[in-house]
């Protein structure tokens, strides 16, 4: 998993796949993945990597270090 960014949208992309979204919508797609870490447990560490990305960006974007 990799994303990265511009200073209006998002781009994660996957070993298949890939999706932008609007930068509003990113506490939305953490949220979204947290929760399937959570429900689905048995997936064991399948959305980690797609959390920490993530987690990352949002900490990028707080601090003003936009950086892709």
């Amino acid at each position: 998993m990799k994303v990265t960014h511009t200073e209006t949208t998002f781009t994660m992309t996957g070993r298949y796949w890939s999706g932008t979204y609007p930068i509003s919508e990113l506490p939305k797609w953490l949220s979204f993945y947290q929760r399937l870490r959570a429900d689905f447990p048995k997936s064991g560490t399948a959305y980690d990597e797609c959390i920490e990305e993530l987690e990352q960006l949002t900490q990028q974007l707080r601090t003003g270090n936009t950086a892709s």
